[in-house]
């Protein structure tokens, strides 16, 4: 697989240093198979590269938390399955649809509180199936002059190819191509694979790459999380 991409964008300006840091909470746990910890440190390395000050919680219960929520720039959540309280998803929701932001990656974000159907419809997309092994497949850019992937090029991956029940309403920003695989995928389809989306007042990044360290971290692949990152904060 060739990486030789390395084009990085500085979202960092006068203004943003003279506010001051924006905050960001990533909420890790759940399915261990994800590499949670691993996950969030990289994406903790991201944020502060970007003038965000990060707390790490391994704890739900966090979400109970609506000050904290609301006062927050960025929800991360890097916690695939599980299962949230009323209480714990009415805060988180009521938070990003008063303007904290949310952006996320693979499982931990669109593989998470299967039974919640409100958080699914605010993050636009679920996780249904995949192919038992990992396949190699290209990602494709749809519109090669939107910000958030703006010099990127089409690559190709070798991991898990997630089959996604999404929002039609989406802003999809890179598909995937899926052949037929019965009984699961019966012709073939084109599959968002990259989307943004808004959520009230809030901005939602979402990215179904990212299985391992070693996926999150392939150049393109990073490139994107970082600009969904930053985008997604209020």
């Amino acid at each position: 697989m060739k990486r030789a991409f390395t084009l990085r964008f500085s979202h960092k300006s006068s203004n943003d240093i003279q506010l001051g840091k924006k905050k960001a909470l990533i909420v890790q746990g759940g399915w261990k198979g994800h590499f949670p910890k691993e996950i969030s440190g990289i994406l903790a390395g991201i944020l502060r590269e970007e003038n965000f000050d990060v707390e790490i919680s391994d704890t739900l219960d966090v979400f109970l938390d609506r000050e904290k929520l609301k006062q927050v720039d960025l929800i991360v959540p890097v916690w695939t399955l599980g299962t949230l309280t009323e209480e714990q998803l009415n805060s988180f929701l009521s938070a990003v649809e008063s303007g904290t932001g949310v952006a996320g990656l693979h499982g931990g974000l669109v593989d998470a509180f299967r039974c919640e159907i409100r958080y699914q419809l605010m993050v636009g997309g679920q996780f249904v199936w995949h192919a038992t092994k990992n396949v190699t497949y290209r990602v494709h850019i749809t519109d090669p002059n939107h910000p958030l992937v703006k010099g990127i090029p089409d690559f190709t991956v070798r991991t898990e190819q997630f089959y996604m029940l999404v929002d039609p309403a989406n802003d999809v920003l890179a598909t995937t191509n899926f052949e037929i695989s019965p009984p699961e995928v019966w012709r073939p389809v084109v599959m968002p694979t990259v989307w943004i989306k808004k959520y009230g007042k809030g901005r939602v990044y979402a990215n179904t790459l990212g299985h391992s360290p070693e996926i999150v971290t392939i150049p393109q692949v990073i490139e994107m999380i970082r600009r969904g990152l930053v985008w997604a904060a209020r």
